[in-house]
C-alpha cells in the first residue's frame, strides 16, 4: 500500500497546475455547498425560532370553536383548573394566558381591522420574548390608562405617535358592539409586516373587564422544557380536559412545519447538484490522466504488476485530489461559517420583501454535525463513484494495444 500511495502521489504531481486547478475546484466548490447550506439552516431555524418564542409557543390550548371563529364567548372553559395543573407539570417551562378578539382601530386618519390581544404582561414576558420587539415606548407597563402597544408601521399608517389616542371596537361576550379608547404605550416591529398590521396589544384585565366585565381567556400559550414532546403533551391535554383543543405548533402553523421540511429536502438537492458537478470533474480529469498513460500502464500490466494494483492506484489518485481539495474546502468553510455565525449575512436589500413573509433580512448561517457527515459521506460516495470508470478502464488495458496504439 505504501509503494502505491507514494506513485499515486507521483502520478498526481506530473501536471501541478491541472491537479492544483481540481483540488481549488473542489475547495470552492464545497465552500459554496456549505456556506448555501449553513445559509438555509440560519434562515429556517431563525424563522422557526421566532414564530416559537415570539408567537405560538410549543402549544396553545382553546375552545374547539375558537381557531375557526374566533367568537369571544368561545372563551377556555375550567381556564384555573388547567393552568394550577400547568403550574405543577415537570415538562411545563411556562405558560402565558391571552383573550383574544376581532375588532376595528379607529384614528382621526383611517379604520383597520386588527386582532387585539390581552396579555398579562408578567406571564408573557417569561412564556415568550415578544417584548424585544419593542422599538419605541414602553411594554404596556405605562402609568396610562387602558394602555396598547401597536406596530410602527400601523402607527405610520395612521399617523399616530406614542400618547395618542385609539378607539378600539369590537364584539363583546353578550354579542353586542362596544367600543373603548386606548392610548398608545409604545411601538414594535417583528420580523414579519402582515403580523404588524393586524395586531394590537394591550392588558387582558383592561380588555376581559369590557369584554365581559369577569376574567375570560381564549388562548393559553405553553412552553415545554423539550419541544420534542409537544405533541405527546398536547395528546394528554386534550384527553385529561374537556372541551379544548390543544394543539402544537405544527398544527397550528402547517406552513412553517412544511418550510423546516423542505428546508431539509432543499439540503440535500444542493448537496446533490454541486457533487454531481464535482464528480465529472474528477471523472474528466481522471480520463484525460488515463489517456495520457496508456502505454505506461500497459508496460506495468507487462512487468507483472496485477491488475487489482493498478485498479487500487486510479482510485488513491482520484480520493488524493478529491479530499485534498475536501479538506481545503472544509477548513475554508469552518473559518467562513464561524466568522457569520456571529456577525451575520445582511441581506438589506431584501428586507422588504422579506419581512412580507416573515424572514429577517440578518441571516446567522450554520452547520449542524449531521449536516458535516452528511456532506462528507457524500464527497466519498461521488469520489468513488466519479473514479469507478476510469479505474476499470484502466485494467482492462492490453499491454501489446497500448503499445503499438502510443
Amino acid at each position: 500500500m505504501h509503494l502505491l500511495l507514494t506513485i499515486a502521489w507521483r502520478n498526481i504531481w506530473r501536471h501541478p497546475a491541472r491537479s492544483g486547478v481540481l483540488i481549488a475546484a473542489v475547495a470552492v466548490g464545497l465552500w459554496a455547498a456549505v456556506m448555501v447550506i449553513g445559509w438555509a439552516n440560519g434562515l429556517m431555524q431563525q424563522r422557526l425560532d421566532y414564530v416559537i418564542e415570539r408567537e405560538l409557543t410549543h402549544i396553545q390550548i382553546h375552545h374547539p370553536g375558537f381557531p375557526d371563529d374566533g367568537h369571544p364567548w368561545d372563551h377556555i372553559p375550567g381556564h384555573d383548573q388547567i393552568t394550577s395543573w400547568l403550574d405543577g407539570h415537570p415538562l411545563v417551562h411556562s405558560h402565558a394566558s391571552r383573550t383574544i378578539t376581532d375588532g376595528m382601530l379607529q384614528s382621526p386618519v383611517k379604520t383597520s381591522g386588527v386582532r387585539i390581544r390581552g396579555i398579562d404582561v408578567a406571564a408573557e414576558t417569561r412564556t415568550t420574548t415578544f417584548h424585544e420587539n419593542m422599538v419605541q415606548g414602553t411594554f404596556l407597563d405605562a402609568d396610562l390608562s387602558n394602555p396598547a402597544i401597536i406596530s410602527r408601521i400601523l402607527a405610520d399608517e395612521h399617523n399616530m405617535r406614542i400618547g395618542n389616542r385609539i378607539v378600539l371596537t369590537f364584539e363583546n361576550a353578550d354579542r353586542e358592539l362596544t367600543s373603548s379608547a386606548f392610548h398608545i404605550a409604545g411601538l414594535f416591529t417583528s420580523a414579519s409586516s402582515e403580523y404588524d398590521k393586524r395586531n394590537i396589544f394591550v392588558r387582558s384585565e383592561d380588555l376581559t373587564e369590557i369584554l365581559a366585565g369577569r376574567p375570560i381567556f381564549h388562548e393559553i400559550g405553553v412552553m415545554l422544557v423539550h419541544e420534542a414532546e409537544a405533541e405527546a403533551f398536547a395528546v394528554m391535554l386534550n384527553e385529561r380536559f374537556e372541551n379544548i383543543l390543544a394543539q402544537t405548533w405544527r398544527e397550528l402553523s402547517p406552513e412553517l412545519s412544511m418550510i423546516v421540511e423542505l428546508g431539509d429536502v432543499m439540503v440535500l438537492l444542493i448537496s446533490l447538484i454541486i457533487m454531481a458537478a464535482l464528480g465529472f470533474g474528477i471523472l474528466n480529469t481522471m480520463l484525460m490522466a488515463l489517456f495520457e498513460r496508456m502505454r505506461e500502464l500497459g508496460m506495468l500490466l507487462s512487468i507483472g504488476m496485477s491488475k487489482l494494483r493498478i485498479f487500487c492506484m486510479i482510485m488513491l489518485e482520484a480520493l488524493i485530489l478529491t479530499f485534498s481539495g475536501a479538506l481545503a474546502g472544509m477548513a475554508l468553510a469552518w473559518l467562513s461559517l464561524r466568522h457569520l455565525g456571529q456577525t451575520g449575512i445582511n441581506l438589506e436589500m431584501f428586507a422588504q420583501g422579506a419581512a412580507l413573509i416573515g424572514f429577517d433580512h440578518l441571516i446567522y448561517p450554520f452547520l449542524s454535525i449531521g449536516n458535516f457527515l452528511l456532506m462528507s459521506l457524500v464527497v466519498v460516495s461521488v469520489t468513488l463513484a466519479a473514479s469507478l470508470y476510469p479505474a476499470l478502464k484502466a485494467v482492462r488495458i492490453h499491454p501489446l494495444e497500448a503499445a503499438r496504439d502510443t
